[in-house]
């Protein structure tokens, strides 16, 4: 996995690694099939996910969208 800046800040007070964490439980669950919805299989799904699940900023974050695809590789 390629090194992420995780104290980027993207906006307000937010970073990289802010965002990461408030995802990553969700992830965890989708990608461990403990959710409603089917694990990531593309990197446009992640994207959107993301993009989607981010508290109060609905931008594409590319380290963020980059960490999580990583893991599902």
């Amino acid at each position: 996995m390629a090194k992420v800046n995780l104290d980027k800040h993207i906006w307000e007070g937010w970073t990289v690694g802010a965002f990461i964490n408030e995802l990553e439980p969700t992830f965890n669950q989708i990608m461990n099939k403990n959710s409603w919805q089917e694990p990531f299989k593309t990197k446009d799904e992640v994207k959107k996910w993301c993009m989607d699940n981010q508290p109060y900023y609905k931008k594409y974050i590319p380290e963020v969208v980059n960490y999580f695809y990583a893991k599902i590789n």
